[in-house]
């Protein structure tokens, strides 16, 4: 029996943004981009739902609703990899899961298929599996636990795709689930914000 778990890494400040808003709380159409990302795993069947927090962890963690689990990555500056071994810490201990799908907080519009579409490959036996959006590879990244040890050996800036190079992939057309942009400036946020008024 599988059961996939499922994070969303809102732990990073956004410096290319430049401002005072932490990425995650960054408002399209009046919400939060953390906000939108919580959406899509909570109205998912995948459990625990885990949020990493790390800069403005206080103000971010406000926006989780009933039932997220909230854990603040340690050293979360140094890089993703630090959210990743956060969140693996927390799912860890539940026997009964047997994989965590990773998602990212500046990826608003990801969409609620797209984590079941990776853990439903995890229960055919997929342990890397990765989302794919016409072919290219995005987000959201499920790990299986026999990778866990692996994944909390990274540091600094690299995340679960480090271990792609390494193992067997399995590729999940998430096409027409969502849309897969991150938003790392202000201008990608508009994009997106224009795409929703088409």
């Amino acid at each position: 029996m599988t059961r996939a778990a499922v994070a969303i890494l809102a732990a990073g400040r956004g410096e290319r943004l430049g401002g005072d808003v932490p990425k995650p709380l960054l408002q399209l159409r009046g919400r939060p981009l953390v906000s939108w990302a919580l959406a899509a795993t909570t109205a998912s069947e995948l459990r625990p739902v885990v949020l990493v927090v790390g800069h403005a962890g206080g103000e971010v963690a406000r926006e989780a609703t009933e039932g997220v689990v909230v854990v603040r990555a340690h050293r979360w500056s140094r890089g993703i990899a630090r959210s990743l071994r956060a969140a693996l810490a927390v799912v860890e201990p539940y026997a009964q899961v047997t994989a965590l799908c990773v998602g990212l907080a500046d990826q608003p519009l990801v969409g609620t298929a797209a984590y079941a579409r990776l853990a439903a490959a995890h229960a055919d036996g997929a342990e890397l599996a990765v989302a794919t959006y016409g072919g290219v590879r995005g987000n959201p990244v499920l790990l299986g636990r026999s990778l866990w040890a692996e994944a909390n050996a990274l540091d600094g800036d690299t995340g679960a795709r480090a271990l792609m190079a390494g193992h067997d992939v399995t590729e999940v057309d998430c096409t027409g689930t969502g849309d897969p942009r991150d938003v790392d400036t202000l201008d990608d946020l508009r994009a997106i914000e224009a795409s929703m008024e088409g």
